[in-house]
């Protein structure tokens, strides 16, 4: 199924709101499927109804001007609870519902303790009123909430279907817990395009595979890690060809490149596309993915966003040269929610902002993204970035996943050691020890090699340890703070420093 096609900027006044082309094509496409999450299928005409009715109690009740939603809701359920908290002027909190009891109360203190007045400084423009607050893993162990205005999805649904096409205004496949903001984006796109949307409320790779064939949905979104679970089954089960997929884009992660071939076989008729965001910036930049790129190469800036890469001084920095990306766009988050000033909270500069991911710029303004910046390791008096060293591994055909950290030495400032997920691995490491030296010499020697040949010699990691079960963050990243912990509980004084 598809909407009519997006126009081009300005956007209409009823789509400058999240859920305001949800009464258009109400009208226009009533019978159409809306969100089908497998157990229930809704019709955009009996979406349009219960949001209105649902939003009407909301005012019935002078419910607060932010909500915290209930994240155990079905996902249709949830997303109607959400459009109806947009349409009754609200602001709709979504957390986990993997939160522990102490997560979920510090997240209801914190929207609390929010203003229920709107912004000062929104000259009552509606598009540029708080409507979604998402939740990202904190570096203390607390979520991290980041605050929305309207337009900054109203704009990124304009350039995800004005840069991508008539695909990216079709239905599209959400196969994870809207819990995580790319997936509660990919699914409410679908409703704000019209072409309706495709839930999963826990990802299941035959489920997903099998919904794209028999359901005929032309635009997917996905993390790696899911991508890398389908191909797998695909393989094991010799699934044929799945031709009716139109786009996929992938986000997330960092997508292996070394895969890409393989995707395309799965899906001959899609246009892959990878794309670079945030959390607090939403798109930044894009590319087709192609197996010969580069694996730092994230692409050029989307048609709204401005980069630019500045010193520690923020003045600019030539083409090529290394420093902190910083942009500018219509898209940009508005604030976080609690007190969470910490080294990974984004910095502003006026419109600009920057998440304190380093990168370069060519002359070309194709976007190199070299690590973050708090993951930056100083060896032998250079600097590391982590992802680098772990893209290189990744392409090994035994590798996995792969988390690289910075252990101090008296020498080198930081001795490299590395984490590894291998393919063969299986979670039978005990509970209370699940990281340990890499038992199998040979593949040890066989990695040193390859990283070698690869890779500056102060690049290379000097210990190598395997993880079982591999920690994961609920977005499906690799856990990289949890890796560090496991490595400095496990590993003796002496061998810290030596």
């Amino acid at each position: 199924m598809s909407g009519s096609q997006a126009p081009s900027a300005p956007l209409a006044g009823w789509q400058r709101l999240v859920h305001g082309p949800l009464a258009h094509w109400a009208q226009q496409r009533p019978d159409a499927i809306a969100i089908d999450d497998g157990q229930q299928r809704i019709r955009f005409a009996h979406l349009h109804a219960a949001v209105q009715q649902h939003a009407q109690a909301l005012e019935a009740q002078n419910a607060p001007h932010t909500r915290l939603l209930d994240a155990s809701q079905p996902p249709a359920a949830l997303i109607t609870d959400f459009l109806a908290t947009n349409a009754s002027g609200r602001c709709a909190a979504l957390g986990d519902r993997a939160w522990s009891p102490a997560q979920q109360a510090q997240a209801q203190q914190w929207i609390d303790a929010l203003a229920a007045t709107p912004r000062s400084d929104d000259h009552g423009d509606a598009a540029l009123q708080p409507f979604y607050i998402g939740f990202t893993s904190g570096s203390t162990g607390l979520p991290k909430g980041f605050r929305r205005h309207h337009q900054s999805w109203s704009e990124s649904f304009r350039v995800c279907v004005d840069s991508f096409g008539q695909a990216a205004n079709s239905c599209v496949m959400a196969p994870g817990s809207l819990s995580h903001s790319l997936f509660l984006f990919g699914a409410v796109q679908g409703i704000w395009t019209g072409g309706g949307t495709q839930l999963q409320p826990r990802f299941s790779a035959s489920q997903c595979l099998a919904t794209l064939r028999q359901q005929a949905t032309p635009c997917l979104v996905a993390v790696p890690s899911q991508l890398l679970v389908m191909l797998q089954l695909a393989e094991r089960r010799a699934l044929a060809p799945i031709t009716s997929l139109a786009l996929l884009m992938i986000s997330g992660a960092r997508w292996m490149r070394q895969h890409t071939p393989a995707l395309q076989a799965l899906f001959p008729n899609a246009r892959i596309v990878e794309f670079y965001g945030a959390s607090e910036a939403s798109f930044i930049a894009w590319m087709d993915a192609h197996a010969d790129t580069a694996p730092q190469v994230v692409g050029r800036p989307f048609s709204n966003v401005q980069l630019q890469i500045r010193d520690a001084r923020l003045q600019p920095l030539p083409h090529g040269e290394v420093g902190t990306i910083w942009l500018r766009s219509p898209m940009l988050f508005t604030d976080y929610v609690g007190a969470q000033a910490d080294a990974t909270a984004a910095l502003r500069d006026g419109e600009w902002l920057s998440v304190r991911d380093m990168g370069s710029l060519d002359a070309q303004g194709m976007l190199t993204l070299v690590g973050r910046e708090k993951r930056m390791i100083v060896t032998q008096g250079k600097n590391l970035f982590p992802e680098e060293v772990e893209a290189v591994l990744c392409e090994h055909p035994r590798v996995a996943a792969a988390s690289v950290h910075g252990v101090d030495d008296a020498l080198r400032g930081k001795q490299v050691w590395v984490a590894l997920q291998l393919r063969d691995d299986t979670p039978t490491l005990p509970a209370q020890a699940p990281l340990q030296p890499l038992a199998d010499a040979a593949l040890a020697r066989e990695l040193a090699e390859w990283c070698r040949s690869r890779l500056e010699a102060h690049k290379c990691p000097r210990r190598w340890f395997s993880a079982a079960p591999w920690p994961q963050t609920a977005s499906g990243k690799t856990d990289h703070p949890r890796l560090a912990q496991w490595l400095a509980a496990a590993l003796p004084s002496a061998d810290k420093t030596a």
